[in-house]
């Protein structure tokens, strides 16, 4: 029996590239974004507030990326009646010191099985930010690729 155990983590260079092509996707749509990057241990670990992103959503972004990583789900799964006054989960918003989003735009990030990390991303629609932060994902899964491909 180990006392530890190894814990993959999302590194400040893939979270710059999913932060670069969530960017790269907003401008496309013509929104500027909020566009936070947490790792395995729920920590921020890159922050971008691209120009008129609503400054009101800076801490939302954040904590979707928190509670898409702490939960290993995308945050539009709490989309539903069970989360709605009445419902078996509702209050869950409140846990986590109000840290816990029940809003879609946080995707976890998964490398080999393992949550290594999660992107979140505010300021348009629900649907508007989880499309941005797809993009931020599908390209750190592009750079893991990428990296396996060369050490062969």
């Amino acid at each position: 029996m180990s006392a530890t155990r190894p814990l993959p983590t999302l590194s400040l260079e893939a979270a710059k590239v999913a932060s670069d092509a969530a960017q790269e996707k907003a401008r496309l749509m013509g929104i500027d974004f909020n566009i936070a990057l947490v790792d395995s241990t729920l920590h921020l670990l890159h922050f971008t507030r691209m120009p008129a992103a609503k400054l009101t959503s800076i801490q939302t972004a954040i904590d979707k990326a928190f509670t898409a990583a702490g939960h290993r789900v995308p945050t539009s799964t709490y989309s539903g009646k069970n989360f709605l006054p009445g419902g078996p989960a509702y209050g869950i918003h409140n846990s986590n010191g109000g840290r816990f989003m029940l809003i879609g735009g946080g995707i976890p990030i998964t490398i080999d099985g393992q949550v290594v990390g999660a992107i979140g991303v505010s300021t348009g629609t629900p649907a508007q930010d989880a499309e941005v932060a797809e993009a931020g994902v599908q390209a750190v899964m592009k750079l893991v690729e990428r990296q396996r491909r060369a050490k062969l």
